[in-house]
């Protein structure tokens, strides 16, 4: 289970925050501790609010009274109203909030169940709860949960990274926008590409697309970023995300800068000149689409191709897994263009490949894994975006950060909170 703590000026934000997911049928009121309810047993946010002012009216001096508590079991974990309620109250003793009055959430608008607790951190006396060592006597309740309650321990998640955590989007599932944040967040901190088309060919494994946008505001020109889900074909199944859903990093000046600072890293890098030398031997040992797919794959390449109607090719893209770098193939040389593989896989013109060291392909292991990784000839599967996505686990399995479901309005709420606090110290 993990915990994350925010602190706050603001109570009533705190409350509003939960209670409008309540209104959403998002979230549930599962509990709470000296708060004033309807006779009805209903709750409203004012009522929730005046529950805490006798305790805000004794202390004006503390900067940041609101606390904001997420406690979050492992999505594995199946954990009952009882149990949830049981935890929240073991965990507020533990924490010196035993005696505050709280509320507690239960949110369902994610993947995984969580709560939230509101409280505040100082008594009806006006005294400052200590916040001394609050992680480390945080993370130590939270192991001590996991035991009574029969939890998964983060820790020895966290220890075991081999597991592949990240999926392509399902836009059946629900909550789309959580499913693309969790992946949109990560890309430009594993990942280098130089130009929107490399991007999105990456987005495309999780059946994700970004689109550019222009237009004017007051006058001024403005460009940006819109986000769709996409389905196994790779047709829109979504409305438009704006990118500020996804945090700064997904915006369109970040991207462009993202693109400048991959130029300029990937321009002299050596992955360039071996994932070249490493196609080629692959198209001289492999006889089709299928065969050269799957023998780069062994090797820790993905191949996305991009179609029209017409099934022609118009672009071919490489993630190179170890280097974390994607390519266009015309970037790495004009004969790994998108039209020397139409030529090739529509027309039957394979291309003609003269490496600098013909003993290469005898000596090297490309040669041996093509030979191992080698498809039979089969009924030709969707060779372009499905394939793509279908070979997610195998691309970044291990390689991205593990998450437990992240609700980015969650996210977006806590980085909130910490602004407000980082104004009041100005």
């Amino acid at each position: 289970m993990i915990a994350k703590i925010g602190r706050g000026k603001s109570l009533f934000g705190a409350l509003s925050y939960n209670m409008d997911k309540v209104k959403n049928n998002t979230a549930t009121v599962l509990a709470g501790q000296k708060i004033i309810e309807s006779p009805d047993g209903t709750f409203t946010t004012a009522q929730i609010s005046n529950s805490f002012q006798v305790y805000l009216a004794a202390n004006r001096k503390t900067e940041k009274p609101a606390v904001h508590i997420s406690l979050n079991p492992d999505p594995d974990d199946r954990v009952n109203n009882n149990d949830y309620k049981a935890i929240a109250k073991d965990y507020m003793e533990k924490m010196g909030y035993g005696k505050q009055p709280f509320i507690v959430f239960k949110h369902n608008d994610i993947e995984r169940s969580h709560i939230h607790i509101v409280t505040v951190c100082v008594d009806e006396e006006g005294r400052k709860i200590s916040d001394a060592f609050e992680k480390r006597r945080s993370m130590a309740a939270c192991r001590e949960l996991e035991r009574k309650y029969n939890l998964k321990s983060a820790v020895e998640k966290k220890r075991n990274q081999s597991q592949p955590i990240f999926k392509p989007v399902n836009y059946k599932a629900g909550d789309i926008k959580s499913q693309m944040a969790a992946v949109i967040r990560y890309l430009p901190k594993y990942y280098q590409y130089t130009t929107l088309g490399t991007y999105n060919a990456l987005l495309l494994l999780f059946n994700i697309t970004a689109e550019e946008v222009k237009g004017k505001y007051n006058g001024t020109a403005r460009q940006g970023l819109v986000y769709f889900a996409l389905n196994v074909k790779g047709e829109k199944a979504s409305n438009p995300f704006k990118a500020s859903l996804f945090g700064k990093g997904a915006g369109y000046n970040e991207i462009q800068s993202h693109f400048e600072k991959s130029k300029a890293q990937l321009q002299n890098s050596p992955s360039r000149s071996a994932l070249k030398v490493t196609i080629e031997k692959a198209i001289l040992a492999t006889k089709n689409e299928n065969e050269f797919k799957a023998g780069l794959r062994e090797l820790g390449i993905n191949t996305v191709v991009r179609r029209t109607a017409d099934n022609r090719i118009y672009g071919i893209t490489f993630i190179d897994r170890q280097s974390r770098s994607v390519w266009n193939g015309s970037q790495l040389a004009k004969n790994l263009s998108a039209g020397t593989f139409n030529e090739w896989w529509n027309n039957g013109n394979k291309p003609e490949v003269h490496l600098q060291n013909p003993n290469d392909l005898k000596s090297s292991g490309t040669s041996q894994v093509m030979k191992q990784s080698s498809l039979p000839e089969t009924k030709d599967t969707n060779p372009g975006i499905s394939d793509a996505a279908n070979t997610m686990a195998d691309i970044f399995g291990g390689l991205l950060p593990q998450t437990q479901g992240e609700d980015y309005e969650e996210e977006a709420f806590a980085r909130q909170m910490k602004k407000k606090s980082k104004g009041l110290r100005r």
